[in-house]
């Protein structure tokens, strides 16, 4: 039997709006809401899944 490597990679979503003078305002205050775990993405975020062969560079 031969083994098989795949990358799986998921991807989770949340849309959030906050006002702010302009954007790069917009997107520190986003950044520190994240970083403070106003904004935490869970299971019920998920938006999908990819699938590769994985190809080990060091073989």
């Amino acid at each position: 039997m031969m083994k098989y490597k795949f990358k799986i990679i998921e991807a989770l979503s949340k849309v959030i709006e906050v006002e702010a003078e302009d954007y790069d305002v917009a997107l520190e205050k986003v950044e520190e809401m994240i970083d403070c775990e106003e904004v935490v993405l869970t299971a019920d975020d998920f938006e999908g899944r990819e699938i590769y062969p994985y190809e080990d560079e060091n073989q």
